[in-house]
């Protein structure tokens, strides 16, 4: 017999699967953008400047992030507080299907759809441009799943936060400019030096553009980078739990 939980998962993935601009942006839009630069003469010159690597290079990691943030800022907030809002959630409280497993259901399929992105990304990147694969596998691993691990756990902290779904967007769209600023969408992180670049690097995409990028490279992730995101991963997720209410 199927579980609640197990049932709850598969009614949550196949709702997402519905959500076609969800979808968009998650698995087509970072890939889109790093064909966009790709095709930009400029991106594709080697730049001692970046370690003699070429903009092409780094933004591959670059685009990696930016599926964390689609999934876990724009997509996934909106998703549960519009539950909760329409009483989904508290309904759910009086089942077997506890709403604990709709918030799992959600963490689960925005994750898949982050991996499958990220594939796609690193894919293109080497078919189509010739950009490295990670050079450090352990250490890109690693530095993944904590930038996986922090992204999901600001979009479960805004989530908790957020009373209703107008709300979440607001508070979705605070953080998701100074997200896309430091992780490197609209400017590398390594254009960036000095008490600026001291900053960024504190911040969780600041950190796991450093961590990836530093992989990426052949190194593994300097360990300040992966306590930066194991730090703000854990005070995320308490934040989330200490303020997250099913009504």
């Amino acid at each position: 017999m199927t579980s609640p939980t197990v049932a709850m998962i598969r009614t949550e993935t196949r709702l997402f699967t519905r959500e076609r601009l969800s979808l968009f942006w998650i698995l087509a839009f970072p890939t889109l953008l790093l064909v966009v630069l790709g095709v930009v003469p400029a991106f594709r010159e080697y730049n001692e400047d970046f370690g003699n690597r070429r903009l092409i290079d780094l933004y591959v990691p670059t685009t990696v992030l930016l599926s964390m943030i689609m999934a876990a800022i724009m997509t996934m907030p909106p998703t549960l507080t519009g539950y909760r809002e329409t009483g989904v959630l508290r309904r759910l409280g009086t089942t077997p299907a506890r709403p604990s497993s709709i918030l799992l259901g959600q963490v689960l399929v925005h994750a898949v759809a982050v991996a499958a992105s990220s594939v796609i990304v690193i894919v293109v990147g080497r078919v189509v441009f010739g950009t490295p694969l990670p050079g450090s596998i352990l250490g890109y691993a690693a530095a993944y799943v904590l930038a996986l691990a922090v992204s999901l756990g600001i979009g479960t902290a805004i989530t908790a936060v957020s009373p209703n779904a107008k709300t979440g967007q607001v508070v979705a769209m605070a953080a998701f400019i100074p997200s896309m600023f430091t992780a490197g969408v609209y400017f590398p992180v390594e254009v960036f030096g000095g008490t600026v670049r001291d900053i960024i690097s504190l911040t969780p995409y600041g950190a796991a553009s450093n961590a990836l990028n530093d992989a990426g490279a052949g190194d593994f992730p300097q360990l300040m980078d992966l306590a930066v995101m194991g730090g703000w991963t854990i005070l995320l997720y308490v934040i989330a739990v200490r303020a997250f209410k099913w009504e």
